[in-house]
């Protein structure tokens, strides 16, 4: 089966986070969607995406092509109603398309879209997580993260639990390699999965649910409270709630982070905090960049959002729903604005533009330390982030205290 994970509208409110990849590479509860999805369902996977990510995420057509949406969690119910399409057969839940399966050969998310008003209509009347807001993450992963840990240690068996932790409750599983010292890990109000080669050191707290990817490290007395994903070859220390960290990111020393989602490639300063309730116990809005404007979340609890490569220095202050796009650079005292641009230098004194040969010769010596080098393919779409978010610069030298 050919099966083609598409973009749509829905990428643009994902944003900063789907700057620099499909809607399918985002991670929530263990793996990615695409991840996720090619466990469940054999077949060809490619990603139909934004022109300029095609680059390096290339779409691949067949005479016979299913395209999903990249947002939709697969789950028994909903992967059984999707491989029972026939051809020119879409599938919709509300006025969303979670499935389309055609020989046409769409060239982007819209235009299945359109093509799709003329299609054999199936409804889709179960229920079904679809992420297309930033915070659906945090919001989601909890039972996404839950269902995660039984498919992929079905049939498997944990390695042993190293002697002088302790661990309440018994629904932990633990991959070979994995390094646990002097740790209380309390599995009773969710699963706890410790990936390839990660390490836990002496003195950590956790509460499942919880999620550390391979090479992932928890340093000394950190606290982490569930539903939290920490996503591989990551470092986290001081305090962590229901919170997501994609990949390849840092937040090694104390502070508070909430309620958010942390992109690839960040690092946080020591003593960094975000705020996730406000003072005010009010609704929380966040920048929403398909509606140009701050966009009401529901939630009363929402704290930082941090597109991939972003990064604050020591004792930075985020106020309670900030979006941070992509190469950011943030620092100094006072809490900076709550939407921040990609490509952004300074904090709440004002911002400049961090110029794109200097993000480039950071990112390059940051990917240098794991081995990595920086692709041209990355530097394209890179490059066009830069291009894309120049209006959201312009005139932003805003002083907050006058």
């Amino acid at each position: 089966m050919n099966i083609i994970l598409f973009d749509d509208k829905r990428w643009q409110h994902l944003l900063p986070l789907t700057f620099t990849k499909p809607v399918a590479g985002i991670r929530i509860g263990i793996d990615t969607i695409a991840e996720k999805w090619n466990s469940s369902v054999n077949g060809t996977y490619s990603f139909l995406a934004e022109p300029y990510l095609q680059g390096k995420f290339p779409v691949r057509y067949g005479d016979d092509n299913l395209y999903i949406y990249g947002g939709l969690i697969p789950d028994a119910q909903i992967i059984a109603a999707i491989t029972s399409l026939k051809t020119n057969d879409v599938l919709i839940s509300g006025e969303d398309i979670l499935a389309v399966r055609s020989g046409e050969r769409y060239f982007s998310g819209m235009s299945l879209n359109e093509h799709a008003a003329g299609l054999n209509k199936m409804h889709y009347n179960g229920s079904c997580i679809c992420i297309s807001r930033p915070y659906h993450i945090f919001q989601h992963n909890d039972a996404v993260l839950r269902a995660d840990f039984a498919r992929l240690t079905a049939g498997k068996k944990s390695a042993a639990i190293p002697a002088g932790n302790t661990i309440i409750g018994d629904n932990i599983f633990i991959e070979e390699g994995a390094v646990i010292h002097a740790s209380i890990i309390n599995t009773t109000t969710g699963p706890v999965y410790i990936g390839k080669d990660a390490e836990i050191m002496e003195g950590s707290m956790i509460r499942g649910p919880f999620a550390l990817g391979e090479h992932s490290v928890v340093k000394m007395g950190a606290k982490i409270y569930g539903a939290t994903t920490i996503g591989p070859w990551c470092k986290v220390g001081g305090e962590i709630n229901n919170s997501v960290f994609m990949a390849y990111s840092n937040k090694a020393h104390d502070g508070f982070v909430g309620n958010s989602v942390i992109g690839e490639w960040c690092n946080l300063g020591a003593d960094s905090n975000c705020s996730n309730l406000k003072n005010t116990y009010a609704e929380v809005k966040l920048w929403d960049y398909s509606l140009q404007k701050f966009a009401s979340t529901g939630l009363q609890f929402c704290g930082l959002i941090m597109g991939d490569h972003s990064k604050c220095g020591i004792n930075t202050m985020f106020n309670t729903g900030t979006v941070v796009g992509v190469h950011a650079n943030i620092f100094g005292d006072g809490f900076p604005r709550n939407f921040i641009p990609s490509f952004s230098w300074g904090g709440a004194a004002g911002f400049v533009t961090y110029k794109l040969k200097d993000a480039l010769t950071t990112t390059k010596t940051v990917m240098s330390r794991r081995e990595l080098n920086l692709s041209s393919e990355d530097i394209k779409i890179l490059t066009t982030i830069y291009e894309l978010s120049e209006k959201y610069r312009k005139g932003q030298l805003i002083f907050l205290h006058k």
